[in-house]
């Protein structure tokens, strides 16, 4: 029998359980996937949390991103073969199908072929960050050369994967981290200018870095009171992507900057992308370019073991890595 991850409790990652569990057949318009590695992401701790989109259905999988063989087809499924390489794109609830395991089973919708000149864990490292990434900067926020990009927690996977998305269209990216032990891996990684918050007022550099004229984009996870900042630091007429809640404290709405500069501040997910099938196939295609043509390359921090995936959801929980977390099976 595989070992499937299951959680029975919210918590923190000692809720995470290795639990051995009869292989599952797919149904129609499924695929089952024998997974080679699996990709973090920071939902998922929030899904273990109770603290996500939506609520797990104790026992709940989870997890949104696998790479694999295919070793069973549902009926009705005839873009796929038994036996393809294949990795998973976020885009199902994770408890009827979380990916954490030995074995998955998946909508053939949320799957895709990766090239060929991707490793398993490169694979599986993809979907999440650059399918993000593309739906605001590209598909909504219209990137153009001669924009200005602010990405804050730049050393996620989706910041990262935002910095070459930023490149890739010939604009400027600005990166922020808090700590300047990552400022080396962010200009390393393709950033024109990196921000250290913890040493340098966010508002401040950019207006420096722009002219006073700011940033056109901003890409930020966080929310909370830095909203404000962020918006000081913005242009007039710019967009502001919220895609992510990771500040403990509220996020308070910044009237008269916006008022003043005309701005548009606008909740984001992945899901206005995966779940719209023009926006999808778009999406799906720019990626797909961008990893054969090398403007794309994904970037792992560290490796984990499936054993060790407590270890593994302590270790995002940490904020230390600069890049993809990744789960080999």
């Amino acid at each position: 029998m595989p070992k499937i991850i299951r959680f029975h409790e919210t918590g923190d990652a000692d809720v995470l359980k290795i639990e051995d569990l009869p292989l599952t057949e797919p149904g129609e318009g499924e695929v089952r996937l024998k997974v080679e590695a699996i990709g973090l992401n920071r939902a998922e701790v929030m899904f273990r949390q109770g603290q996500y989109l939506e609520t797990p259905e104790l026992p709940s999988r989870l997890g949104y991103e696998a790479s694999g063989t295919i070793d069973a087809l549902g009926s009705n499924v005839t873009d796929f073969q038994m036996g393809d390489r294949v990795s998973t794109i976020p885009g199902f609830s994770m408890s009827a199908y979380g990916v954490y395991g030995e074995s998955a089973v998946v909508p053939v919708s949320a799957v895709a072929h990766y090239p060929e000149n991707l490793s398993a864990s490169e694979g599986t490292a993809i979907w999440m960050q650059y399918l993000t990434a593309f739906g605001a900067l590209i598909e909504i926020g219209q990137l153009k050369k001669e924009d200005v990009v602010a990405i804050t927690a730049a050393s996620s996977s989706v910041g990262l994967a935002a910095i070459q998305v930023t490149k890739s269209a010939g604009a400027l990216a600005i990166a922020t981290t808090r700590g300047a032990d990552k400022k080396q891996a962010l200009l390393d990684a393709g950033a024109d200018h990196v921000i250290v918050t913890n040493d340098e007022d966010l508002a401040e550099r950019v207006m420096s870095i722009t002219s006073d004229k700011g940033a056109n984009i901003i890409f930020d996870p966080v929310g909370g009171p830095m909203l404000e900042t962020l918006a000081t630091a913005a242009a007039v007429g710019a967009i502001i992507f919220e895609y992510g809640a990771l500040a403990p404290e509220a996020t308070p709405f910044p009237l008269f900057s916006s008022l003043a500069k005309g701005l548009t501040i606008r909740g984001y997910t992945l899901f206005e992308i995966t779940k719209d099938a023009d926006r999808m196939a778009r999406g799906k295609q720019y990626v797909y370019d961008g990893l054969q043509s090398g403007t794309l390359k994904p970037i792992i921090d560290r490796s984990f073991t499936l054993d060790e995936i407590t270890d593994a959801h302590r270790y995002m929980e940490s904020n230390q890595q600069k890049g993809k977390i990744v789960v080999t099976v």
